[in-house]
């Protein structure tokens, strides 16, 4: 039985295997073009979750942030280089709860509303939006759930308080209390805090509390500083003694990792590497839950093209073929539309689609300009280079790369930036490429889940042997992987090395097999279509959290 009251209960009857209850706090959700509340990784991955555990009927409930300008619209300026515009967003599938209450924002109440995205409406969960964007709060309060990852580090405290203690209020209005409350990322830890403000127990707080790392570097995790922290009231009433005490945190500088590590009874990394690269970087902590892993995965039923999926099912090389390339017809469609230039359906494409960021190195492959114009110029056995992807409005390095390659592709028909990176451009990206470019250094991606998608769409993966790629590749059958580079080089000694991985790679391997051997590029095709499932559609992740972390 669903534990939700009747106006919110789940729509199905819960399956007796995913009969605990337990709720999903996450900043971001992607889980329609329509729903603008995503950024990139993170999102995705949530969103594939609720649809998954929908699916399953299991008995769980998200809840995340109705941010009224979303992340950003990501438009072109007059130069062709990356815009940046806020938009506000309104949404009539919302429905208003009616349920209103506040939540102490630096000792001052905030009001917080409470919106209902009935399950139906996109294939998920039950699942609640909180908004401080209503008309009794002032302007500085209103704005708090605005933007998604907003530059002001304040407000960012300030979101992470509605997220966290705003989701515990509203599961106090509603009259329940999970038995799991899952954390996917730090953001919303204050919920640990108001359970511990209930029970007065840490025992009680560690029962009930998981949490999902996405980090794989130490300095990347988020703190502030802890007096900072205490006086916004994101530790709402309990004592500093007390928080210092249940968090074993006794410094100035609060690690919200490192406290939900030390409040939760278990956590999890987010593919098999990130699990071992999260537990050698938190054993020099004491205190710590235990660190497992469970691989990230997407919905396969919302991604993968049905037309694709049915010659895969066949094993029909032919039919695959003749879907791929009118794929890859629409996909050219909207690069001539964005950028006035025409690609041809029967070229290798190469797409390089995800959140720009220095480790995900978007520009590499264009850091040697004799390699790159001797690849975007061989008339032999050409290809075609497309880059999308959002950098965080406020990197101005990673906006400078983005506006960089603009300015690189003008000089070459065959190459192109687009704007405008959401599900649905994702969606066109993975159905009308080739091969998936990945090449972030290794280690440093987590998981890296946009070449799941990809595979399941017959592009073939082109990668650093980094996150879930590990667990999935075999080079030559079903990816292409650039050989492990020295971990002793430097910086600039391993990029070259992976960069001159990428054009051995293609000079050897991609370009004869696609040009000079059509059969066999469609079986490797197949063959990464059929490893890809069912192992990383996440039916699969979402049955492991109930088994390996709820239970």
């Amino acid at each position: 039985m669903s534990f939700l009251p009747k106006p919110f209960a789940h729509p199905y009857e819960i399956a007796p295997e995913y009969s605990k209850s337990a709720v999903y706090f996450s900043c971001e959700f992607a889980l329609d073009q329509s729903f603008k509340i995503y950024s990139g990784g993170l999102g995705f991955l949530a969103g594939s979750h609720m649809k998954s555990a929908a699916a399953l009927k299991q008995n769980l409930v998200g809840i995340g942030i109705c941010w009224s300008y979303g992340y950003y619209n990501q438009t072109r300026g007059d130069d062709g280089g990356m815009a940046v515009q806020f938009r506000r967003n309104e949404y009539t599938f919302l429905q208003d709860t009616g349920i209103r209450f506040t939540v102490p924002v630096h000792g001052h109440p905030v009001w917080v509303k409470a919106m209902y995205l009935p399950a139906e409406v996109f294939s998920t969960v039950p699942m609640f939006f909180l908004s401080t964007d209503v008309e009794e709060n002032d302007e500085l309060s209103r704005a708090i759930t605005h933007r998604l990852y907003d530059n002001d580090p304040l407000r960012r405290i300030a979101q992470y308080i509605v997220l966290g203690a705003g989701g515990a209020r509203l599961l106090e209005e509603l009259g329940v209390d999970p038995e799991v409350w899952h954390l996917n990322e730090a953001h919303g830890l204050s919920a640990a805090f108001r359970l511990y403000e209930k029970y007065r127990s840490k025992e009680e707080v560690n029962k009930r509390l998981v949490f999902t790392t996405h980090t794989p570097e130490e300095a990347g995790n988020e703190k502030h500083d802890f007096k900072l922290l205490h006086d916004f009231s994101f530790f709402g009433g309990v004592p500093e003694a007390e928080v210092r005490e249940i968090t074993g945190i006794h410094d100035a500088v609060f690690n919200h990792s490192l406290a939900a590590l030390r409040l939760a009874r278990i956590a999890n990394g987010v593919s098999k590497l990130h699990g071992q690269v999260s537990r050698d970087m938190w054993k020099k902590f004491p205190d710590i839950c235990p660190i497992t892993h469970i691989t990230n995965a997407q919905n396969k039923k919302y991604w993968a093209d049905h037309g694709l999926e049915a010659a895969r099912q066949r094993g029909d090389t032919e039919l695959l073929g003749n879907r791929k390339r009118e794929l890859k017809e629409r996909l050219f469609r909207l690069v001539a539309d964005q950028t006035g230039k025409l690609f041809r359906p029967d070229v290798l494409t190469i797409v390089w689609a995800r959140r720009f960021a220095g480790y995900k190195r978007p520009d590499l492959i264009a850091r040697d300009i004799r390699l790159f114009r001797e690849l975007m110029t061989n008339t032999k056995r050409p290809v075609q280079v497309i880059w999308a992807g959002k950098p965080y409005p406020f990197d101005f390095g990673a906006i400078e790369t983005f506006n960089h390659l603009a300015q690189l592709t003008r000089n070459h028909p065959n190459a192109a930036i687009l704007v405008g990176y959401e599900l649905e451009l994702s969606r066109f990206l993975k159905n009308g490429a080739d091969i998936w470019l990945n090449n972030p250094v290794v280690t440093r991606e987590a998981s890296g889940t946009s070449g799941m998608t990809a595979a399941m769409n017959g592009a073939v993966n082109l990668s650093t042997d980094d996150g879930w790629v590990c667990e999935f590749a075999r080079n030559g059958e079903n990816s292409f992987i650039i050989p492990a580079a020295d971990p002793a080089l430097s910086p600039e000694s391993r990029d070259r090395h992976d960069l001159l991985g990428f054009y051995s790679l293609m000079d050897e391997a991609v370009l004869p097999l696609y040009y000079d051997d059509p059969a066999g590029w469609s079986k490797l095709v197949l063959q990464s279509m059929n490893d890809v499932v069912p192992f990383f559609d996440s039916d699969r992740m979402a049955a492991e959290y109930y088994q390996k972390i709820y239970a």
